[in-house]
């Protein structure tokens, strides 16, 4: 629990701090709507040289993203598509994120013909030597047609693979019982994704806190073990179903959905 007491103290230390001008931008690419009625827009978040800030798992080091879309007009759902983020060290702790800004694709389904607008605001945090809330408000309307945009593509493009394009053939999760919550022990049979591997787990739940993993591979087996905690204490249940398992490799990215009883 040291370590989410002291991820805990981050947080609540950056929460504290006020946000600074002209630190980070947001603008809504407007996109292009597909022939199945999807629009893809983007946001486009534009940081001050030096500042980074974090993905959908930011890692013990970061604040996690949230994005209130729920002002929008004209919209049943909206995915958000994260490109591949750096994992960087962060007073020891390592965080996982972008550095200079990030286009990160929204795939938006539309709940009836016309046109659509995209409003709501992001919350993200940014780091240079001290780690910054900052409230991004958003809204565009967005075209009923339009140019595919290379910024969106380029992102698009630099996405995780899924794991049938990763040659993952097996993915088990064995659970056991914590003092504090759970211990999870995932085993992924797959290639290398690069000389260098980070992994990170997600429980499929915002509110389990789950640690920085022990990593280990050996052949086509890589393992990594973490700590799940719920934020509130107590025991809880674990859906292996939606747990999700990042592996970032120097040589590219893999996105594992869901994994089986170990």
């Amino acid at each position: 629990m040291k370590t989410l007491a002291l991820a805990l103290s981050v947080l609540a230390t950056s929460a504290a701090a006020q946000s600074l001008d002209g630190v980070a931008t947001l603008d809504v690419l407007p996109g292009w709507r597909a022939a199945d009625g999807t629009h893809m827009a983007g946001l486009h978040i534009t940081l001050a040289p030096g500042w980074k800030t974090y993905w959908r798992a930011p890692g013990d080091a970061g604040i996690p993203p949230q994005i209130d879309f729920s002002s929008s007009d004209n919209v049943a759902s909206a995915r958000f598509l994260w490109p591949v983020p750096e994992v960087f060290d962060q007073g020891g702790m390592r965080s996982i994120g972008y550095d200079g800004g990030v286009v990160i694709p929204v795939a938006l389904t539309p709940q009836a013909g016309g046109a659509m607008t995209l409003s709501g605001m992001l919350d993200i945090g940014v780091c240079e030597e001290i780690c910054v809330p900052v409230q991004l408000p958003f809204s565009l309307t967005l075209p009923e047609a339009g140019a595919r945009d290379p910024q969106i593509v380029a992102s698009l493009v630099d996405r995780p693979l899924t794991a049938s394009e990763a040659a993952v053939t097996g993915a088990t999760c064995a659970v056991r019982p914590s003092a504090d919550g759970l211990t999870v022990t995932a085993t992924l049979t797959m290639p290398q994704a690069g000389r260098r591997e980070e992994v990170v787990i997600e429980a499929g739940d915002a509110r389990i806190w789950v640690s920085e993993p022990d990593v280990s591979r050996r052949g086509d087996q890589l393992t990594a073990t973490v700590d799940m905690v719920h934020v509130a204490g107590g025991a809880f249940a674990l859906d292996r179903s939606g747990v999700r398992v990042t592996v970032l490799g120097s040589d590219h990215a893999v996105d594992i959905q869901g994994c089986s009883a170990g």
